[in-house]
């Protein structure tokens, strides 16, 4: 049995945020029940199309690869089904991130995936990414202050959900994070 697809998006090629940004017109193209396909080549669109159906309230129904292309599937919801993406109401800047960064009580949570944080990342950030932060929180310290930074800000937004509704209550997100980050960087070459 087949899964019947009633929309294709092709993200291929295109990096965080532009598969979610394509998914989010195509979705309003389609009727609720009805699904959505995305191809997509980023390997953090599994992570980001995850979290974004978990937080409007469609349905993320699977994934398959073929020939280093994903190929996502999510389901349109119902209208009193969804939700619509909050951003995370405690937010900073890089520059806000620059002059905390270093004192004792904080954390910085990069949830970018695993490619992306050994090419370039904020010198003793923790890797966990999105799509493993649900299994991985309790690596946490939830006394320390939790910086989240992704690439652009929408990943880690959704991870500062994900974390506060786990109990954590000092969660930031760091906006616009590692598309603009002019600090101090390490890599793992």
């Amino acid at each position: 049995m087949s899964m019947q697809v009633n929309e294709t998006v092709d993200a291929k090629g295109l990096a965080c945020p532009m598969p979610i940004v394509k998914t989010k017109k195509a979705i309003e193209t389609i009727g609720a029940g009805e699904v959505l396909e995305v191809q997509a080549t980023d390997r953090g669109s599994l992570a980001d199309l995850q979290g974004w159906a978990k937080t409007t309230g469609h349905e993320y129904v699977g994934s398959k690869e073929h020939s280093d292309v994903l190929y996502h599937y999510v389901r349109k919801a119902n209208p009193e089904e969804t939700k619509e993406a909050e951003p995370f109401p405690n937010e900073e800047n890089n520059e806000q991130l620059k002059e905390e960064k270093d004192q004792d009580d904080v954390t910085i949570l990069d949830v970018r995936e695993p490619a992306e944080f050994a090419f370039s990342h904020i010198p003793g950030a923790v890797s966990i990414p999105l799509g493993q932060l649900e299994e991985k929180m309790n690596e946490l310290d939830a006394a320390n202050y939790i910086h989240v930074v992704c690439r652009t800000g929408n990943r880690s937004s959704m991870a500062a959900h994900m974390l506060k509704d786990n109990g954590f209550d000092k969660v930031i997100n760091v906006k616009p994070g590692m598309s603009e980050w002019d600090g101090p960087i390490e890599n793992e070459s």
